[in-house]
């Protein structure tokens, strides 16, 4: 098996853990919908898949679901309470920062939404240090369908087995090696630095 040329990395539970459980409590306490309700709503709900397709703004989205939950406050004070619900998971940024220094471009590819996307290139210095960003949002389409996929191949201009592919969820793993992409199934930053150690990428420790 050839060499990767570019990396690409999942966003949320590879490069940064995230629970909008914590979004869910901050507008219940601003609201009439119980916790419960409203967590099931973010996460489950035709509207936030159409969030993250792009197929409804940040506006729409956040009108709605200030509408269902009763939230009292301003469109700007429920995107603060709905965005912030991320935390970086360092060693895999550090292992990226590593591939780099290495001259490994590098691609984030995620099933995201806007609100979520802007919330961590502010916030988080690592998410500047992309050679590109295939986001659902922004492409009206989802892993692990194959359009978003396409995107990532035209986006870097490699194909096959020049990608190296990390993902926690394993049925977009399946559909990047259905490609012929290299995949490794993120489960710990353990197991992925020794996976990509093994490709021949990283020194071993």
């Amino acid at each position: 098996m050839p060499l990767p040329t570019v990396i690409v990395f999942d966003l949320g539970k590879v490069l940064v853990e995230f629970d909008y459980t914590i979004a869910a409590q901050r507008i219940a306490a601003r609201g009439t919908m119980t916790l419960r309700a409203i967590a099931d709503y973010i996460t489950q709900s035709r509207l936030f898949m159409q969030y993250e397709l792009g197929t409804v703004s940040t506006e729409q989205f956040c009108a709605e679901l200030c509408r269902v939950s009763g939230f009292r406050g301003t469109l700007a004070e429920f995107g603060s309470c709905f965005a912030d619900v991320f935390v970086p998971i360092e060693p895999m940024i550090q292992l990226q920062a590593t591939l780099r220094q290495r001259g490994l471009p590098a691609y984030i590819f995620s099933n995201t939404n806007e609100m979520a996307a802007e919330q961590i290139r502010r916030a988080f210095p690592f998410y500047g240090n992309f050679d590109g960003y295939i986001l659902s949002y922004q492409h009206g389409a989802m892993k692990p369908d194959a359009p978003l996929y396409e995107v990532v191949e035209r986006t870097s201009a490699r194909h096959g087995a020049e990608i190296l592919y990390l993902d926690d969820r394993p049925e977009n793993v399946a559909a990047g090696a259905a490609r012929g992409w290299q995949v490794i199934l993120h489960e710990t930053p353990e197991k992925s630095r020794a996976a990509i150690e093994k490709l021949g990428l990283l020194d071993h420790a």
